[in-house]
């Protein structure tokens, strides 16, 4: 019985000495803007941002081509996507317009926006030398039904290894984002 014990204590740590080990990235942190708006007085409601299926997905996917991708195999997302790029840019339109008064949808409500911001992500993958975000966003008035809406496109070069895409990702993303609070400036 011993013998079996230690058999087993034995194979299970050499099983964690011998696994690779995993490098999570995130995309969650907000960028600092370089040029911060008025404050209007305006709460902003922002609903989840919606992505491709595949950055659902926790390793980090890259295009081969149109039709193909691949997945890093040591490279994890440490968030859901969806989630951590919503919280983003929240918290970057509250630094740009230098108020709290920016919300998750669905809000409550005492936090009824004035201004409500949707972003649909439809390309977002690293492919050959670059990262590719292509996205379209709509800012709408609440009071006067007003829509402004917009297609956004940027890539920005890249290296192959995790890191390098993961930067470039940040880099893209802060680009939407300054798009973005450009339409809800007005």
């Amino acid at each position: 019985m011993k013998n079996i014990l230690f058999t087993i204590v034995l194979l299970l740590s050499l099983n964690g000495c011998i696994s690779t080990s995993k490098n999570y990235y995130v995309l969650s942190m907000a960028s600092q803007p370089s040029v911060v708006y008025k404050n209007n007085k305006s709460v902003i409601g922002v609903e989840k941002i919606t992505v491709p299926g595949y950055l659902y997905k926790r390793e980090i996917a890259v295009a081969k081509n149109t039709n193909q991708i691949t997945l890093l195999s040591n490279a994890v997302w440490g968030e859901d996507l969806d989630d951590g790029l919503t919280q983003r840019l929240i918290h970057f339109l509250q630094k740009k317009f230098k108020q709290p008064n920016v919300y998750a949808y669905p809000w409550g409500i005492e936090n009824q926006p004035n201004i409500k911001v949707k972003v649909h992500v439809t390309r977002f993958i690293a492919q050959g030398d670059y990262v590719y975000l292509d996205a379209n966003w709509k800012v709408e008035n609440m009071r006067t039904h007003r829509v402004k809406a917009r297609l956004f496109t940027t890539k920005v070069p890249t290296g192959s290894d995790a890191s390098a895409i993961v930067s470039a990702m940040n880099k893209a993303f802060g680009e939407l984002e300054e798009d973005v609070a450009r339409g809800v400036k007005g």
